[in-house]
């Protein structure tokens, strides 16, 4: 039987990361990619050459981010991904959570936003429709935290301990569907909480620190599960190839340390993130009151002033 549709999966030798880097581009993903870069790109160019700025960090940290889906998707981590499951979790946990933090630093709606031209009175272009998508009641539905986080969860429970992951995975486009699948509750897990775009649901810093920690424990759950597992509990990864000379039950132990390492990693990185957010924001914001008093004389000081002379003229 041949686990992946993948072609030659079944004869891959013992796996070693030089192995696993060898290029072997899955075409959907190796054209997605591509696609992701072109259009940002484009949208960069052009803001440049209307002589606006647009910060080189969003720009690299997009790319970064793609760049690490096409590094799971396009070379041969990829092909051990579909009979090994330490090789698989490694691939879900930088799609699920690693890409999709970095491409959301990249702020890639407010470049489109920014980017595209306006269609016109009365008329809806690109533009227009992507503000009305932002806008729209399924956007505030998909990126609100009682959505969110039970749809994090179920990635892993309602996917890996039911017969769904094995049907997915029997099938090139299922295992397509399935990675796709990741990387977009991804998004709509840490948009809300550190995502740079503008979005339907955007907490205080502090609720946005919480919706972080509501979800990050039940990866580390999840990796102990099968850490502690005696048995194989993934059907598609019972029976590995003889040609790569492991077990499985070891695999899925390694498989478990991987979800439960990772679970630390994103939550670093988006406090990090977070913390930069805020002080930035406590930064304009006191801007935006210091431009105000020199507009008005600092007449909230004055009034201030005013009422301490009220004061103290009364208690004489």
């Amino acid at each position: 039987m041949d686990h992946s549709g993948h072609g030659m999966t079944m004869d891959l030798p013992p796996f070693t990361l030089g192995r696993g880097l060898e290029w072997s581009a899955d075409p959907f993903f190796l054209v997605a990619c591509l696609v992701g870069l072109g259009l940002y790109g484009w949208g960069v160019v052009r803001l440049v050459r209307r002589g606006d700025k647009w910060p080189v960090g969003r720009t690299v940290a997009f790319v970064i981010g793609v760049l690490t889906i096409a590094l799971m998707m396009c070379t041969k981590l990829n092909d051990y991904g579909m009979v090994m499951f330490s090789v698989h979790m490694v691939q879900h946990m930088v799609i699920s959570m690693v890409s999709p933090i970095l491409v959301l630093l990249g702020a890639p709606i407010t470049l489109a936003l920014r980017a595209l031209p306006t269609a016109g009175r009365g008329r809806k272009g690109p533009r227009e429709l992507l503000l009305m998508f932002l806008h729209s009641r399924y956007m505030r539905i998909v990126t609100h935290p009682a959505f969110t986080i039970p749809l994090f969860i179920a990635s892993l429970y309602g996917l890996y301990f039911t017969p769904l992951f094995d049907t997915l995975m029997g099938s090139k486009p299922g295992h397509i569907a399935m990675m796709v699948h990741f990387f977009a509750v991804g998004l709509v897990f840490f948009w809300p909480i550190m995502g740079v775009d503008p979005g339907p649901h955007r907490p205080g810093y502090l609720m946005r620190m919480l919706e972080l920690f509501a979800g990050m424990p039940f990866h580390a759950f999840f990796g102990i599960a099968l850490m502690m597992a005696s048995e194989p509990m993934v059907e598609t990864f019972k029976n590995p190839p003889a040609s790569l000379g492991i077990d499985a039950l070891s695999d899925q132990n390694a498989a478990g340390g991987i979800a439960w390492a990772f679970s630390e990693i994103p939550s670093v990185l988006v406090l990090v993130a977070l913390l930069f957010q805020w002080y930035a924001s406590d930064q304009r914001q006191a801007r935006r009151t210091d431009r105000a008093a020199d507009r008005d004389g600092d007449k909230e000081l004055e009034a201030y002033n005013a009422y301490l002379a009220s004061l103290n003229t009364q208690g004489r």
